[in-house]
């Protein structure tokens, strides 16, 4: 059962979320606007292809959407030695017969799965930006995935520059085969992707706990949830020890902020969706060296992605119920900073002796997981930038999935065929054993410096409750990209695990 958003945000083409934050934020990524159109629509300026290599050589993919100067047009690439190879781009002056200023042809694999073509697409955006209408024919094989890899590809950050002009959308990609569900869908999915990246671009300076609850909020009643924001005072009177542990040393103080979507009131299945919102992470007492540590702006990554969710189901009306519980703090060393050697208490009444004041994630994740199960999801989503170890463990690109089983295996299977990639990983018993503490319930890390993923993994499992499906998702590195562009991902904030996720959501109405 689809459930109407109960706002105009679903406006075709249109972001939405840029309107609102641009309120909130010193600056937003660029966006485009999407279209559709069965043919070359007049004001066109630029064509995008898809190149292939056929048995005979360089060949062009759905020929028929340009027409009678393909076999021109593809004469004009075999010129030029335009490479088929995936996510190549080529670009030439179009021929005689077609009506635009450039043409540019892009490698994908033989494939053509919905992967490639996001990937491709987005490759070519970045070529791209001087267009200001691009007909895009890789429609022709997959529309959903041509609309979001293009504009995915297309958003560029540019920060606070003086000299920097507008980052308002200034150009139009026209999806050949695309109709108005996949405008409305690929507009509000990339919308929502962008939104996670511009919160994570955003400097610690403009971005703090009070403002980023700010805009959360704004965003929540924007698409029509029900928005709940806890300050400071509201935390200690609450009992929310992580937080306020880890907030403590900060003049800037931490905040719970909670986004309602409803749903279908009578669905089987709801999910409660948990992110860390560390707005800038020095790593407290236990002080990160100096060295990247400008990166840990980014360590609110996992909050991003869930508000950004929320909002996203809101605005395509699902009908799974979901509610985002999402914590934030700053974890400074200051007068009032928490110590190794404290014993805290977490939200619910566990008692933590700390180890590391640079393990905080985990604690401000607790204290919200708790919070999330009094509200009786069937399944809990966890995600943040949360230990190093997943760089250590997968890479810069690949998302470790930890959880109970079943429920584990099939978020990494969403996740891979979104393209997102997240990877299930275990959580040894051995592991979960070196939590104990001699002084208090548990030690929030243990004295050794293997398996530290799934270590955080066994910390968040004791604060799940009883009959509810888990899932956490690490996106130390996924998160924040700090080496050069590849397909439709950017430098610095890219969104994951947005789209996970919201499959998540989809997945789940559907049981």
């Amino acid at each position: 059962m689809s459930v109407p958003a109960n706002n105009d945000s679903a406006q075709l083409g249109a972001s939405r979320n840029a309107a609102v934050l641009s309120n909130y934020l010193p600056a937003i990524g660029t966006r485009v606007v999407i279209a559709a159109d069965k043919s070359l629509p007049a004001d066109a300026d630029a064509v995008l292809v898809a190149l292939i290599d056929g048995e005979d050589g360089l060949e062009l993919v759905a020929p028929e959407a340009i027409g009678s100067v393909a076999e021109q047009l593809l004469a004009s690439f075999e010129a030029v030695s335009a490479s088929a190879k995936a996510e190549s781009v080529t670009t030439i002056p179009a021929p005689a017969g077609l009506d635009v200023d450039s043409v540019t042809g892009v490698g994908v694999s033989e494939d053509l799965d919905a992967e490639d073509i996001r990937r491709a697409c987005g490759a070519a955006a970045r070529r791209m930006t001087k267009a200001k209408v691009v007909f895009n024919t890789l429609g022709a094989i997959d529309p959903q995935a041509a609309a979001e890899g293009f504009a995915l590809g297309a958003y560029a950050y540019s920060g606070q520059k003086s000299t920097e002009e507008s980052n308002e959308a200034t150009q139009k990609v026209v999806v050949l085969g695309a109709d108005d569900d996949v405008v409305k869908r690929a507009s509000a999915i990339v919308d929502a992707v962008a939104t996670a990246r511009d919160f994570v671009n955003t400097a610690s300076s403009h971005l703090y706990p009070e403002t980023f609850a700010d805009a959360a909020a704004a965003l929540g009643r924007d698409a029509g949830l029900e928005v709940e924001v806890l300050d400071d005072d509201a935390l200690r009177a609450g009992g929310f020890g992580g937080l306020n542990a880890v907030g403590g040393g900060s003049s800037r103080g931490p905040r719970l902020v909670r986004l309602i979507w409803k749903g279908d009131e009578s669905a089987e299945n709801s999910l409660g969706l948990v992110g860390k919102g560390i707005t800038f992470d020095t790593g407290g007492i236990s002080l990160k060296p100096g060295a990247s540590m400008e990166n840990m702006i980014s360590d609110m990554g996992g909050a991003a992605a869930v508000i950004a969710t929320v909002v996203l189901a809101a605005r395509l009306g699902v009908s799974t119920p979901v509610t985002a519980t999402v914590p934030m703090a700053e974890n400074m060393p200051g007068g009032k900073a928490y110590r190794p050697g404290d014993v805290i208490t977490q939200y619910g009444g566990k008692t933590i002796e700390i180890l590391n004041t640079d393990a905080e994630g985990r604690l401000v994740l607790a204290d919200a997981i708790v919070r999330a199960c009094e509200d009786k999801p069937t399944h809990l989503i966890d995600t943040a930038t949360l230990t190093g170890a997943q760089l250590v463990a997968l890479g810069e690109r690949t998302p470790g999935v930890l959880g109970n089983d079943e429920f584990r295996d099939r978020v990494a299977e969403l996740s891979q065929s979104i393209g997102e990639n997240g990877w299930a990983m275990p959580i040894p018993v051995e592991l979960a054993e070196a939590l104990k503490s001699p002084v208090a319930d548990l030690r929030n890390v243990t004295n050794s410096r293997f398996g530290g993923m799934s270590v955080a993994a066994a910390y968040l499992r004791e604060f799940v409750g009883e009959d509810v499906e888990w899932v956490h998702i690490d996106v130390a590195g996924p998160a924040f990209n700090t080496t050069g562009e590849y397909g439709y991902t950017p430098k610095r904030g890219t969104g994951v695990p947005v789209r996970t996720m919201f499959s998540v959501i989809e997945d789940l109405a559907t049981k």
